[in-house]
């Protein structure tokens, strides 16, 4: 296995925890909602970054290394705007498109590196990506 082999089934292992009740409750407490954050955005950061990129119905954004799909999933949901959930993680690809579809949120996962995305040019509106540079 390479490193990058190992990277992903480390963050593999990591995702399978956010669905349980108890990591749910801590999310809540700390972060304000439970979309199985893996990222240390609050929910006043991304209410903000929803506002500063104009997501709303009709607008079409990605999520550049989601997760499990916080922020994106959240966004869409408190803005109407569609999301296009992105990353290599299956684990967290998999829970993510089980909250979009749970919750009835416009929304899509796409299996893919941030550094070879499989999008056209200006296919979005906004793009988002929380601490997948770090």
């Amino acid at each position: 296995m390479n490193e990058s082999d190992e990277a992903v089934a480390s963050r593999n292992k990591r995702y399978r925890i956010v669905e349980h009740e108890a990591m749910r409750r801590a999310e809540r407490r700390v972060i304000g909602c439970d979309y199985g954050g893996t990222s240390y955005t609050t929910r006043a950061q991304a209410d903000q970054m929803g506002r500063m990129l104009g997501l709303g119905p009709g607008r079409l954004f990605v999520d550049v290394g989601s997760g499990a799909g916080w922020p994106g999933i959240y966004l869409a949901a408190s803005t109407g705007a569609h999301v296009v959930l992105s990353d290599i993680p299956w684990e967290g690809l998999t829970a993510a498109s089980r909250r979009l579809r749970g919750d009835g949120v416009p929304g899509d996962v796409v299996a893919a590196s941030g550094d070879a995305l499989p999008f056209v040019d200006e296919t979005f509106d906004a793009v988002t990506s929380s601490d997948v540079l770090c």
